[in-house]
């Protein structure tokens, strides 16, 4: 958000609702402004100025609205009716990798950052750092406009893995109207980048921002000005370095929102989907934003036509009730409190926090998201209420499979982020603070297998802070949890307070259960090997014998061909032809409803 100087259960949906479709208006299509190719990012200069203590960053500036409620609440009575109100008895594996992150030289950092197979790459306001996966330092730290000759440094950075093409992408906003994109030429994040600019609309700013993957393009959301917008930009040719790279924006069907209007679009992991499939975009409503409301998930539907980008369609799908949410935070985002200060710290309501991780499995689609909800109406303590959604992938109908809220004592949880891995574990992590602890950094989950609504593992702290913010009420803005690109990692991303505000980098895994093997080397494998024209598929170490599909699919997520399978103890071995495919990557899933796993294939 924009610069100035600092001043010193078993979640039971009860009934789905299919609503009417509700199409935005308008449909907008540009070709970049801007385009180049960089030196290589490992040539650049680096920022080697300290950073900087609090008293001496600047400020990103807020851009919401007070809220303006339509009427008073009448529920919840007190207590979230889904509160956890006691951690989980299964012991969380500990920290793989965890060290500290950069804090740039603006507040809050807004920090953002992913995994690749050798990589992790940071970015905060305003600059990024590439670290191997231990956490040293291999190039950076970096001004966020290092890629983008003549721009400012302006921040609410984005980092993302696109694993399905193995290149990196980078994203700042930048002066009144742009949007900055950087897309690597390989695999390498050190390497050189073809750089984009896009002019979504002349004098509106594109506010929070937060971007995803998918077959047809990069999903954007942002927070603008009515009326409200939703983007995509066109993957294939930015993949490629095409300079006529442009973008499809759309305006989305009036939707209550609390001042702060800034959706989620699916971010894909596991498998893509196939080329021209709608990109779910969700949001939540709660029942005071309008009059009539109702505490509800809205999911909207983005259909992408490159061809004829008039086509293309974002349409209101559906409207999914919730158990009761109560989030009528403070008028000033004053919200979380912290030892030894009255100043409190903004729970960013309103909002879902970024990602929307999606994924698909035989028969069905999953997305994971959560938003902040108060707790309790007399304490006003902070929680997280978090949701598994499921898509029937015979009649394309989302519905709450499981939700919860997180508030295992009386502490104040916000800022999460959560995903899910191949084995349908859920694992989140987190910033809490109350009266007794500073702002830290914490994470939990839960098993396929465990009772629906609850995070199952005692909590792990990642760091834990010792300070409290005392100059103003941002902090973090968001956090970022991604998967590793082998499936079963968690990494995170995130800000506590130690010496001013701080970020951390952490990785863990969720144990896996169905086999209680907690070793990376004896969890499921899949083993790939051609011979010929014959590819060989090789499942190794399964959590059970259940009957397995072995799908293959192209880079765009295209199934090409498939069978099942039948494990014995635990293995099998099987093969296709490939004679007739094209020369290219592809992508092996092997899965049953208890895992699946991913694995990148050439054919040559």
């Amino acid at each position: 958000m924009r610069k100035i100087l600092l001043l010193p259960v078993l979640c039971l949906s009860f009934y789905l609702m299919r609503s009417q479709k509700v199409a935005g208006t308008k449909v907008d299509y540009k070709a970049c402004s801007g385009f180049a190719l960089s030196k290589p990012l490992s040539e650049m200069p680096v920022d080697n100025q300290p950073e900087k203590e609090d008293d001496e960053k600047k400020e990103i500036k807020i851009r919401r609205q007070p809220p303006m409620y339509a009427g008073k609440k009448v529920q919840p009575h007190g207590a979230d009716p889904l509160t956890q109100t006691a951690m989980g008895s299964k012991v969380m594996m500990p920290t793989i990798a965890n060290w500290q992150g950069t804090s740039g030289s603006a507040s809050p950092p807004d920090p953002s950052g992913a995994a690749g197979p050798s990589h992790y790459v940071q970015a905060v306001n305003l600059r990024y750092i590439v670290y191997n996966k231990t956490g040293t330092t291999l190039g950076g730290p970096f001004n966020l406009n290092t890629l983008w000759t003549g721009s400012t440094n302006d921040g609410d950075p984005i980092v993302m893995y696109d694993k399905y093409a193995d290149r990196w992408f980078l994203q700042q906003f930048n002066g009144n109207d742009l949007i900055l994109v950087a897309i690597s030429t390989s695999s390498n994040p050190l390497g050189s980048y073809y750089t984009y600019t896009f002019i979504p609309k002349p004098g509106d700013f594109p506010d929070y921002p937060k971007f995803s993957i998918w077959a047809d393009g990069y999903y954007c959301t942002s927070n603008y000005s009515s009326p409200y917008k939703i983007c995509v930009f066109d993957r294939t040719k930015m993949l490629a370095g095409n300079p006529a790279a442009g973008m499809i924006t759309l305006s989305a069907p009036t939707t209550p929102n609390n001042g702060f209007f800034s959706p989620l679009s699916a971010d894909a992991d596991g498998t893509l989907p196939p080329y021209g499939t709608p990109c779910p975009i969700f949001t939540y409503e709660d029942d005071t934003w309008s009059a009539g409301g109702v505490d509800q998930l809205r999911i909207f539907k983005f259909t992408t036509d490159w061809v004829t980008p008039v086509n293309s369609t974002l349409i209101l799908d559906q409207t999914i009730p919730t158990t009761t949410i109560d989030v009528n935070f403070n008028v000033n985002w004053d919200d979380v409190t912290q030892p030894g200060t009255t100043q409190k710290l903004d729970a960013i309501s309103g909002v879902l926090m970024y990602r929307a991780q999606y994924r698909r499995w035989t028969g069905y689609n999953t997305a994971v998201i959560n938003h902040a909800v108060i707790v309790n109406s007399t304490t006003k303590q902070v929680g997280i209420r978090w949701y598994e959604l499921r898509q029937n992938v015979s009649t394309g109908v989302w519905s709450i499979y499981q939700e919860g809220t997180y508030a295992p004592d009386l502490h104040s949880r916000w800022m999460a982020s959560m995903a899910m891995d191949d084995n349908g574990s859920i694992s989140m992590a987190y910033a809490v603070s109350s009266g007794t602890v500073f702002p830290s950094l914490r994470y939990t989950g839960r098993n396929a297998s465990d009772p629906l609504g609850l995070m199952t593992y005692t909590e792990s702290i990642a760091i834990a802070g010792t300070s409290s913010q005392t100059f103003f009420n941002r902090f973090g803005d968001y956090s970022q949890t991604t998967m590793d690109p082998d499936g079963i990692t968690f990494w995170h991303t995130g800000e506590y307070m130690s010496s001013g505000g701080k970020t951390r980098i952490f990785s863990w895994q969720i144990p896996n259960v169905a086999t209680g093997i907690t070793d990376i080397s004896s969890k499921p494998d899949v083993l790939i090997y051609l011979n010929e024209n014959i590819l060989n598929v090789k499942g190794l170490k399964l959590p059970n014998d259940n009957e397995t599909q072995v799908d293959v699919f192209d880079v765009m997520g295209k199934l090409i061909i498939g069978k099942k399978v039948n494990p014995v103890t635990g293995s099998f071995e099987t093969s296709f032809d490939v004679g007739s495919f094209a020369r290219g990557t592809y992508l092996v899933r092997v899965g049953n409803e208890k895992f699946q796993k991913v694995v990148k294939v050439s054919v040559n």
